[in-house]
């Protein structure tokens, strides 16, 4: 059971914590008005971790007691690493309900490298655990947007198809490719319930966008495995692909999406016109 001086102490770390941060970080829009104070607001806080301003506020003030769910969303939304994570529970006097520890940082392998190295002339994507981008080949640059210019941990594809204008714009049916990407999303989700970056990537397109929102409420699967997508591109116009993916055989959770055109279509003429402006670039970290 948790003391008074306890409830204190959480009250005095949740809001130390909350100074460290920005709604810039956390995925909430800027303001124009004058903040009075460092770090994010109790309101916003509360609203990351989805309670009450009134049950957050009396949190701090060490008037409640927080529940293990309560922890969990606190967690995600406070962005607290293992170690931060392990001294909420304590102070919380939950240190029996271990958090969630962090997946192993994703490697690509060695194969999938090759692989797009040698595919040269149609655009391909190496998808990690949540639809994290691993790595592109110059084609795909060229179709989606630079990947290179979009920081390492934003890299992930459902997160480019809501929140990436360049990216929301190129597909002629967003609704359909978009819902499509979380119900792979959701389908993953089931295997890892208590993957926190996923919990946090989930809970920042929730807080950013409506049709996210109800589309992970409808508990939708689907592996999108294959498909045909519509793409209007700025420079070549419209394009009709297909798209595949392969799993990797080792069980890492890696797979390779590739985009290819009807031979003898406008699309496959357009998409080698596109692929011939390519120039060598980055594709991995």
């Amino acid at each position: 059971m948790t003391s008074d001086s306890d409830s204190r102490a959480l009250g005095v770390f949740l809001k130390a914590r909350r100074a460290q941060l920005t709604p810039r970080e956390c995925g909430l829009p800027e303001t124009d008005s004058a903040r009075r104070v460092t770090g994010l607001r109790r309101e916003e806080a509360a609203r990351l971790a989805a309670i009450s301003v009134d049950y957050y506020t009396r949190l701090e003030q060490g008037r409640v007691r927080a529940s293990v769910p309560v922890l969990t969303t606190l967690a995600r939304a406070l962005r607290l690493d293992d170690d931060q994570q392990k001294y909420l529970y304590e102070l919380a006097g939950r240190a029996d309900a271990h958090p969630p520890r962090r997946r192993p940082a994703q490697r690509l392998r060695p194969a999938m490298r090759r692989l797009l190295d040698q595919l040269t002339g149609t655009p391909a994507l190496v998808l990690g655990e949540r639809l994290d981008i691993l790595a592109w080949n110059p084609a795909a640059a060229a179709l989606y947007t630079d990947f290179a210019a979009v920081p390492a941990n934003r890299r992930n594809y459902l997160r480019l198809l809501f929140t990436h204008p360049v990216v929301r714009q190129l597909h002629l049916d967003w609704a359909h490719d978009a819902r499509d990407a979380v119900a792979a999303l959701r389908m993953e989700a089931a295997g890892h319930p208590d993957d926190p970056d996923l919990a946090r990537l989930v809970g920042e397109l929730s807080l950013q966008d409506a049709d996210f929102r109800r589309w992970w409420a409808e508990h939708r699967v689907n592996s999108a495995a294959y498909g045909t997508k519509h793409y209007r591109h700025h420079l070549v116009g419209d394009l009709t692909l297909d798209c595949d993916t392969w799993a990797g055989p080792d069980g890492s959770g890696q797979r390779l999406m590739v985009l290819t055109a009807e031979p003898g279509s406008p699309s496959h003429d357009s998409l080698r016109i596109l692929t011939s402006w390519t120039t060598r670039q980055p594709s991995a970290d």
